[in-house]
Protein backbone atom coordinates (compact mmCIF):
# COMPACT_ATOMS: atom_id res chain seq x y z
CA UNK A 1 0.00 0.00 0.00
CA UNK A 2 1.02 3.53 -0.51
CA UNK A 3 2.35 5.67 2.75
CA UNK A 4 -0.41 6.73 5.11
CA UNK A 5 -2.60 9.95 4.05
CA UNK A 6 -1.29 11.95 6.84
CA UNK A 7 2.27 11.61 4.40
CA UNK A 8 1.09 13.64 1.42
CA UNK A 9 -2.11 14.66 2.32
CA UNK A 10 -5.45 13.12 3.09
CA UNK A 11 -6.57 11.22 0.07
CA UNK A 12 -9.92 11.82 0.96
CA UNK A 13 -9.83 15.31 0.11
CA UNK A 14 -8.44 15.14 -3.54
CA UNK A 15 -10.78 15.50 -6.25
CA UNK A 16 -12.94 12.66 -7.22
CA UNK A 17 -11.74 12.29 -10.94
CA UNK A 18 -13.13 9.75 -13.93
CA UNK A 19 -9.87 7.74 -13.70
CA UNK A 20 -10.34 7.63 -9.53
CA UNK A 21 -14.22 6.35 -10.15
CA UNK A 22 -12.61 4.05 -12.58
CA UNK A 23 -10.23 2.52 -10.37
CA UNK A 24 -12.70 2.40 -7.40
CA UNK A 25 -15.58 0.55 -9.77
CA UNK A 26 -12.59 -1.90 -10.59
CA UNK A 27 -11.51 -2.39 -6.98
CA UNK A 28 -15.13 -3.03 -5.48
CA UNK A 29 -15.23 -5.59 -7.77
CA UNK A 30 -11.80 -7.01 -7.58
CA UNK A 31 -12.77 -6.99 -3.89
CA UNK A 32 -15.96 -9.01 -4.11
CA UNK A 33 -14.49 -11.58 -6.87
CA UNK A 34 -12.05 -12.82 -4.46
CA UNK A 35 -14.05 -12.51 -1.32
CA UNK A 36 -16.92 -15.19 -2.89
CA UNK A 37 -13.65 -17.28 -4.26
CA UNK A 38 -12.36 -17.45 -0.81
CA UNK A 39 -15.62 -17.98 0.85
CA UNK A 40 -15.84 -20.95 -0.42
CA UNK A 41 -12.81 -22.19 -0.06
CA UNK A 42 -12.31 -21.84 3.43
CA UNK A 43 -15.94 -23.13 3.90
CA UNK A 44 -14.85 -26.51 3.76
CA UNK A 45 -12.62 -25.92 7.27
CA UNK A 46 -15.66 -26.58 9.40
CA UNK A 47 -16.54 -29.32 7.66
CA UNK A 48 -13.74 -31.61 7.34
CA UNK A 49 -14.38 -33.52 10.07
CA UNK A 50 -17.97 -33.97 9.14
CA UNK A 51 -16.59 -35.47 5.69
CA UNK A 52 -13.66 -37.52 7.13
CA UNK A 53 -16.16 -39.11 9.71
CA UNK A 54 -19.28 -39.87 7.54
CA UNK A 55 -16.96 -41.00 4.43
CA UNK A 56 -13.75 -42.71 6.52
CA UNK A 57 -11.83 -40.14 4.55
CA UNK A 58 -8.62 -40.26 7.51
CA UNK A 59 -6.44 -37.13 7.70
CA UNK A 60 -4.77 -38.35 4.27
CA UNK A 61 -8.52 -38.08 2.21
CA UNK A 62 -9.10 -35.30 4.24
CA UNK A 63 -6.00 -33.65 3.39
CA UNK A 64 -6.42 -34.54 -0.34
CA UNK A 65 -9.60 -32.72 -0.40
CA UNK A 66 -8.24 -30.03 0.72
CA UNK A 67 -5.47 -30.05 -1.81
CA UNK A 68 -7.69 -30.64 -4.90
CA UNK A 69 -9.37 -27.20 -4.53
CA UNK A 70 -4.92 -25.66 -5.30
CA UNK A 71 -4.53 -28.85 -7.79
CA UNK A 72 -7.28 -27.32 -9.84
CA UNK A 73 -6.00 -23.40 -9.09
CA UNK A 74 -2.17 -24.96 -10.69
CA UNK A 75 -3.66 -26.57 -13.61
CA UNK A 76 -5.58 -23.30 -14.44
CA UNK A 77 -2.76 -21.12 -13.69
CA UNK A 78 -0.86 -20.99 -17.09
CA UNK A 79 -4.09 -21.05 -19.54
CA UNK A 80 -5.60 -18.35 -17.25
CA UNK A 81 -2.78 -15.91 -17.82
CA UNK A 82 -2.60 -17.11 -21.82
CA UNK A 83 -6.58 -15.96 -22.10
CA UNK A 84 -5.98 -12.45 -20.08
CA UNK A 85 -2.93 -11.85 -22.02
CA UNK A 86 -4.74 -12.68 -25.28
CA UNK A 87 -8.45 -11.90 -24.96
CA UNK A 88 -8.32 -9.48 -21.97
CA UNK A 89 -9.47 -9.43 -18.33
CA UNK A 90 -12.96 -9.39 -18.60
CA UNK A 91 -13.40 -12.61 -20.87
CA UNK A 92 -10.96 -14.20 -18.41
CA UNK A 93 -13.18 -13.13 -15.59
CA UNK A 94 -16.58 -14.19 -16.79
CA UNK A 95 -15.19 -17.99 -17.19
CA UNK A 96 -13.83 -18.25 -13.86
CA UNK A 97 -17.09 -16.88 -12.30
CA UNK A 98 -19.01 -18.85 -14.50
CA UNK A 99 -16.95 -22.02 -13.73
CA UNK A 100 -17.29 -20.86 -9.79
CA UNK A 101 -21.02 -20.62 -9.77
CA UNK A 102 -21.21 -24.56 -11.45
CA UNK A 103 -18.38 -26.12 -9.74
CA UNK A 104 -19.84 -24.74 -6.39
CA UNK A 105 -23.48 -25.91 -6.84
CA UNK A 106 -22.28 -29.37 -7.56
CA UNK A 107 -20.01 -29.61 -4.41
CA UNK A 108 -22.97 -28.35 -2.09
CA UNK A 109 -24.99 -31.47 -4.34
CA UNK A 110 -22.16 -34.11 -3.67
CA UNK A 111 -23.09 -36.85 -1.86
CA UNK A 112 -19.53 -39.53 -2.32
CA UNK A 113 -16.02 -38.85 -1.79
CA UNK A 114 -15.22 -38.97 -5.49
CA UNK A 115 -17.63 -36.22 -6.14
CA UNK A 116 -16.40 -34.38 -3.71
CA UNK A 117 -12.83 -34.43 -4.97
CA UNK A 118 -13.79 -34.17 -8.76
CA UNK A 119 -15.92 -30.80 -7.94
CA UNK A 120 -13.16 -29.09 -5.41
CA UNK A 121 -10.37 -29.77 -7.84
CA UNK A 122 -12.57 -27.90 -11.63
CA UNK A 123 -13.84 -25.32 -8.42
CA UNK A 124 -9.83 -24.49 -8.27
CA UNK A 125 -9.54 -24.12 -11.80
CA UNK A 126 -12.01 -22.51 -12.33
CA UNK A 127 -11.39 -19.63 -9.50
CA UNK A 128 -8.19 -19.77 -10.79
CA UNK A 129 -9.17 -17.46 -14.21
CA UNK A 130 -11.66 -15.25 -11.79
CA UNK A 131 -8.49 -14.53 -9.73
CA UNK A 132 -5.94 -14.17 -12.59
CA UNK A 133 -8.46 -12.24 -14.49
CA UNK A 134 -9.54 -9.84 -11.28
CA UNK A 135 -6.12 -8.95 -9.91
CA UNK A 136 -4.87 -8.42 -13.58
CA UNK A 137 -7.97 -5.86 -14.42
CA UNK A 138 -7.30 -4.07 -10.53
CA UNK A 139 -3.33 -3.40 -10.66
CA UNK A 140 -3.54 -2.13 -14.76
CA UNK A 141 -5.71 0.18 -13.76
CA UNK A 142 -3.92 1.45 -10.36
CA UNK A 143 -2.30 4.71 -10.50
CA UNK A 144 1.33 4.52 -9.41
CA UNK A 145 2.24 4.67 -6.07
CA UNK A 146 -0.65 3.10 -5.22
CA UNK A 147 -0.57 -0.80 -6.60
CA UNK A 148 0.17 -2.13 -3.00
CA UNK A 149 -2.09 -0.26 -1.27
CA UNK A 150 -5.30 -1.75 -3.99
CA UNK A 151 -3.70 -5.27 -4.00
CA UNK A 152 -4.07 -5.15 0.13
CA UNK A 153 -7.78 -3.62 -0.14
CA UNK A 154 -9.05 -6.59 -2.48
CA UNK A 155 -6.53 -8.75 -0.27
CA UNK A 156 -8.42 -7.72 2.79
CA UNK A 157 -11.86 -9.00 1.12
CA UNK A 158 -10.71 -12.03 0.13
CA UNK A 159 -9.73 -12.53 3.90
CA UNK A 160 -13.10 -11.26 4.93
CA UNK A 161 -14.05 -14.17 2.35
CA UNK A 162 -11.94 -16.22 4.47
CA UNK A 163 -13.64 -15.31 7.57
CA UNK A 164 -17.41 -15.72 6.35
CA UNK A 165 -15.92 -18.99 4.74
CA UNK A 166 -16.12 -21.26 8.08
CA UNK A 167 -19.30 -19.51 9.34
CA UNK A 168 -20.81 -20.63 5.79
CA UNK A 169 -19.52 -24.33 6.56
CA UNK A 170 -21.10 -24.02 10.10
CA UNK A 171 -24.21 -23.36 8.68
CA UNK A 172 -24.17 -25.91 5.84
CA UNK A 173 -24.15 -28.54 8.82
CA UNK A 174 -27.09 -27.00 9.73
CA UNK A 175 -29.49 -26.06 6.62
CA UNK A 176 -27.58 -28.46 4.31
CA UNK A 177 -24.44 -28.10 1.90
CA UNK A 178 -26.84 -28.01 -1.17
CA UNK A 179 -28.67 -24.67 0.15
CA UNK A 180 -25.65 -23.08 1.64
CA UNK A 181 -23.37 -23.68 -1.29
CA UNK A 182 -26.21 -22.93 -4.12
CA UNK A 183 -26.22 -19.45 -2.38
CA UNK A 184 -22.57 -19.18 -3.23
CA UNK A 185 -23.23 -20.47 -6.54
CA UNK A 186 -25.70 -17.56 -7.46
CA UNK A 187 -23.71 -14.54 -6.06
CA UNK A 188 -21.16 -15.83 -8.40
CA UNK A 189 -23.49 -15.27 -11.25
CA UNK A 190 -24.33 -11.95 -10.02
CA UNK A 191 -20.91 -10.90 -10.17
CA UNK A 192 -20.83 -12.40 -13.73
CA UNK A 193 -23.28 -9.68 -14.26
CA UNK A 194 -21.74 -7.29 -12.49
CA UNK A 195 -18.63 -7.76 -14.46
CA UNK A 196 -20.23 -8.00 -18.32
CA UNK A 197 -21.42 -4.46 -17.01
CA UNK A 198 -17.71 -2.71 -16.15
CA UNK A 199 -15.81 -1.89 -18.80
CA UNK A 200 -12.53 -3.09 -19.60
CA UNK A 201 -9.69 -2.60 -22.41
CA UNK A 202 -8.13 -5.35 -24.39
CA UNK A 203 -4.68 -6.39 -25.33
CA UNK A 204 -3.27 -4.11 -28.26
CA UNK A 205 -0.36 -6.95 -28.48
CA UNK A 206 -1.16 -10.07 -26.85
CA UNK A 207 1.98 -11.59 -25.19
CA UNK A 208 3.88 -14.91 -26.60
CA UNK A 209 4.01 -18.05 -23.95
CA UNK A 210 7.70 -17.57 -24.12
CA UNK A 211 7.62 -14.76 -21.94
CA UNK A 212 6.25 -16.20 -19.09
CA UNK A 213 9.01 -18.74 -19.37
CA UNK A 214 11.36 -15.82 -19.31
CA UNK A 215 10.21 -14.51 -16.09
CA UNK A 216 10.92 -18.01 -14.51
CA UNK A 217 14.37 -17.74 -14.67
CA UNK A 218 13.78 -13.81 -13.14
CA UNK A 219 15.67 -14.05 -9.31
CA UNK A 220 13.73 -10.91 -8.45
CA UNK A 221 10.82 -13.30 -9.83
CA UNK A 222 11.39 -16.57 -7.86
CA UNK A 223 12.32 -14.55 -4.65
CA UNK A 224 8.49 -12.82 -5.19
CA UNK A 225 7.31 -16.59 -5.92
CA UNK A 226 8.34 -17.81 -2.62
CA UNK A 227 6.74 -15.54 -0.73
CA UNK A 228 3.40 -16.69 -1.57
CA UNK A 229 4.36 -20.29 -1.83
CA UNK A 230 5.79 -20.11 1.91
CA UNK A 231 2.77 -18.99 3.12
CA UNK A 232 0.43 -21.24 1.34
CA UNK A 233 2.26 -24.15 2.77
CA UNK A 234 1.82 -22.83 6.05
CA UNK A 235 -1.48 -22.57 5.61
CA UNK A 236 -2.60 -25.95 3.90
CA UNK A 237 -1.05 -27.70 7.06
CA UNK A 238 -3.21 -25.52 9.53
CA UNK A 239 -5.84 -26.00 7.65
CA UNK A 240 -6.13 -29.63 7.83
CA UNK A 241 -4.35 -30.44 11.27
CA UNK A 242 -5.92 -27.32 12.60
CA UNK A 243 -9.43 -28.17 12.69
CA UNK A 244 -8.97 -31.81 13.56
CA UNK A 245 -7.12 -31.22 16.43
CA UNK A 246 -9.84 -29.07 17.54
CA UNK A 247 -12.38 -31.27 16.85
CA UNK A 248 -9.95 -34.02 19.04
CA UNK A 249 -10.16 -31.85 21.63
CA UNK A 250 -14.10 -31.62 21.88
CA UNK A 251 -14.46 -28.43 19.84
CA UNK A 252 -17.86 -28.79 17.39
CA UNK A 253 -17.71 -27.20 13.52
CA UNK A 254 -19.87 -24.34 14.84
CA UNK A 255 -16.83 -23.64 17.29
CA UNK A 256 -14.07 -24.59 14.81
CA UNK A 257 -15.93 -21.81 12.06
CA UNK A 258 -15.60 -18.92 14.91
CA UNK A 259 -11.87 -19.29 15.63
CA UNK A 260 -11.43 -18.99 11.84
CA UNK A 261 -13.86 -16.41 12.10
CA UNK A 262 -12.19 -14.42 14.73
CA UNK A 263 -8.69 -15.10 12.97
CA UNK A 264 -10.09 -14.10 9.53
CA UNK A 265 -11.42 -10.55 10.84
CA UNK A 266 -8.64 -9.76 13.06
CA UNK A 267 -6.61 -11.02 9.53
CA UNK A 268 -9.10 -8.52 7.20
CA UNK A 269 -8.15 -5.70 9.67
CA UNK A 270 -4.12 -6.26 9.48
CA UNK A 271 -4.14 -6.36 5.82
CA UNK A 272 -5.33 -2.88 5.54
CA UNK A 273 -2.34 -1.56 7.28
CA UNK A 274 0.54 -4.01 5.56
CA UNK A 275 0.20 -2.76 2.42
CA UNK A 276 1.00 0.66 3.36
CA UNK A 277 3.48 -0.23 5.27
CA UNK A 278 5.02 -2.31 2.50
CA UNK A 279 4.83 0.93 0.30
CA UNK A 280 6.56 2.47 2.49
CA UNK A 281 9.32 0.82 3.96
CA UNK A 282 9.70 -2.10 1.12
CA UNK A 283 7.85 -5.19 0.77
CA UNK A 284 11.00 -7.21 2.83
CA UNK A 285 10.19 -5.25 5.87
CA UNK A 286 6.63 -6.98 6.96
CA UNK A 287 8.09 -10.20 5.26
CA UNK A 288 10.87 -10.11 7.80
CA UNK A 289 8.20 -9.80 10.71
CA UNK A 290 6.11 -12.76 8.98
CA UNK A 291 9.29 -14.79 9.34
CA UNK A 292 9.63 -14.26 12.69
CA UNK A 293 6.12 -15.11 13.76
CA UNK A 294 5.85 -17.76 11.58
CA UNK A 295 8.81 -19.62 13.02
CA UNK A 296 7.42 -19.09 16.22
CA UNK A 297 3.97 -20.11 15.42
CA UNK A 298 4.73 -23.31 13.76
CA UNK A 299 7.31 -24.55 16.40
CA UNK A 300 3.97 -24.46 19.11
CA UNK A 301 1.17 -25.55 17.21
CA UNK A 302 1.39 -28.81 17.84
CA UNK A 303 1.72 -29.03 21.50
CA UNK A 304 -1.21 -27.33 22.87
CA UNK A 305 -3.48 -30.19 25.35
CA UNK A 306 -6.03 -27.18 26.14
CA UNK A 307 -8.49 -26.28 23.19
CA UNK A 308 -8.82 -22.75 24.38
CA UNK A 309 -5.21 -22.28 24.44
CA UNK A 310 -4.79 -23.96 20.83
CA UNK A 311 -7.91 -21.83 19.53
CA UNK A 312 -5.83 -18.72 20.41
CA UNK A 313 -2.56 -20.26 18.93
CA UNK A 314 -4.57 -20.85 15.91
CA UNK A 315 -5.76 -17.08 15.57
CA UNK A 316 -2.15 -15.75 16.47
CA UNK A 317 -0.94 -18.06 13.10
CA UNK A 318 -3.41 -16.82 10.79
CA UNK A 319 -2.17 -13.37 11.57
CA UNK A 320 1.84 -14.38 10.92
CA UNK A 321 0.90 -16.45 7.81
CA UNK A 322 -1.29 -13.86 6.20
CA UNK A 323 1.09 -11.09 6.43
CA UNK A 324 3.28 -12.60 3.61
CA UNK A 325 0.39 -12.01 0.66
CA UNK A 326 -0.22 -8.41 0.25
CA UNK A 327 3.99 -8.12 0.53
CA UNK A 328 4.55 -11.21 -1.95
CA UNK A 329 2.04 -9.69 -4.52
CA UNK A 330 3.44 -5.89 -4.67
CA UNK A 331 6.87 -7.82 -5.31
CA UNK A 332 5.61 -10.49 -8.21
CA UNK A 333 3.93 -7.04 -9.71
CA UNK A 334 6.91 -4.68 -9.58
CA UNK A 335 8.96 -7.65 -11.09
CA UNK A 336 6.29 -7.70 -13.27
CA UNK A 337 6.60 -4.21 -14.98
CA UNK A 338 10.38 -4.39 -15.04
CA UNK A 339 9.91 -7.22 -17.67
CA UNK A 340 7.19 -5.53 -19.31
CA UNK A 341 5.05 -8.94 -18.53
CA UNK A 342 1.65 -8.59 -18.92
CA UNK A 343 -0.21 -8.93 -15.88
CA UNK A 344 -2.12 -11.84 -16.51
CA UNK A 345 1.02 -13.80 -16.78
CA UNK A 346 1.92 -12.05 -13.73
CA UNK A 347 -0.97 -13.34 -11.62
CA UNK A 348 -1.09 -16.30 -13.36
CA UNK A 349 2.62 -16.70 -11.54
CA UNK A 350 0.94 -16.21 -8.23
CA UNK A 351 -1.22 -18.69 -8.96
CA UNK A 352 1.26 -20.96 -9.83
CA UNK A 353 3.33 -20.23 -7.17
CA UNK A 354 0.30 -20.60 -4.33
CA UNK A 355 -1.49 -23.97 -5.42
CA UNK A 356 1.98 -26.11 -4.84
CA UNK A 357 2.23 -24.71 -1.65
CA UNK A 358 -1.65 -24.89 -0.63
CA UNK A 359 -2.39 -28.64 -2.19
CA UNK A 360 1.65 -29.74 -0.99
CA UNK A 361 0.70 -28.22 2.82
CA UNK A 362 -2.87 -29.65 3.09
CA UNK A 363 -2.00 -33.55 1.15
CA UNK A 364 1.44 -33.89 2.53
CA UNK A 365 1.34 -32.24 5.48
CA UNK A 366 -1.98 -34.35 6.51
CA UNK A 367 -0.07 -37.49 5.24
CA UNK A 368 2.65 -37.37 7.39
CA UNK A 369 0.79 -36.28 10.27
CA UNK A 370 -0.76 -39.53 9.60
CA UNK A 371 2.40 -41.31 8.81
CA UNK A 372 4.33 -39.90 11.95
CA UNK A 373 2.53 -37.03 14.23
CA UNK A 374 1.17 -33.33 13.69
CA UNK A 375 4.84 -31.81 15.37
CA UNK A 376 6.45 -33.43 12.18
CA UNK A 377 5.01 -31.19 9.30
CA UNK A 378 4.72 -28.08 11.72
CA UNK A 379 8.41 -28.36 12.38
CA UNK A 380 9.46 -28.80 8.93
CA UNK A 381 7.82 -25.59 7.97
CA UNK A 382 9.35 -23.57 10.98
CA UNK A 383 12.75 -24.80 9.88
CA UNK A 384 11.92 -23.51 6.44
CA UNK A 385 10.63 -20.24 7.68
CA UNK A 386 13.94 -19.76 9.78
CA UNK A 387 16.12 -20.69 7.10
CA UNK A 388 14.44 -18.62 4.80
CA UNK A 389 15.02 -15.36 7.43
CA UNK A 390 18.56 -15.96 7.58
CA UNK A 391 19.17 -15.28 4.06
CA UNK A 392 17.82 -12.29 4.14
CA UNK A 393 19.92 -8.94 4.03
CA UNK A 394 20.37 -7.08 8.42
CA UNK A 395 17.20 -5.12 8.45
CA UNK A 396 17.42 -1.50 6.71
CA UNK A 397 15.16 0.80 6.36
CA UNK A 398 14.07 0.99 2.17
CA UNK A 399 12.66 4.26 1.91
CA UNK A 400 14.58 5.15 -1.40
CA UNK A 401 15.61 2.21 -2.62
CA UNK A 402 13.95 1.19 -6.47
CA UNK A 403 11.85 -1.88 -5.96
CA UNK A 404 14.45 -3.91 -7.97
CA UNK A 405 16.83 -2.77 -4.74
CA UNK A 406 14.29 -3.61 -2.61
CA UNK A 407 14.17 -7.08 -2.96
CA UNK A 408 17.48 -8.20 -3.09
CA UNK A 409 19.00 -10.89 -0.36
Amino acid sequence: MSSPPGAHGAITLQPVTVETESVRRVLYLTSAIVLVDTLFFSALTPLLPHYANTLGLGKGGAGLLSALYPLGTLVGAIPSGMVAARFGVKPTVLVGLIGVAVTTALFGLATSAWQLDLARFMQGLASSFSWTGSLSWLVARAPEGRKGQLIGQAFAAAVAGALLGPVLGGAATVVGTGWAFGAVAVASLGLAAWALLTPASRPAKPQPLAMLGAALRDRRVLLSVWFVVLPALLFGVLGVLGPLRLSDLGVGAIGIGAVWLVAGLLETVLNLGVGRFSDRFGPLAPIRIALIASVVCAALLPWPANRFVLAVLIVISCLAFGTFYTPGMAMLTHAAEDRGLDYGYAFALLNLAWAPGQSGGSALGGALAEATSDAVPYLVLAGLALATLLMLKPLRILRNESPSEQWTT
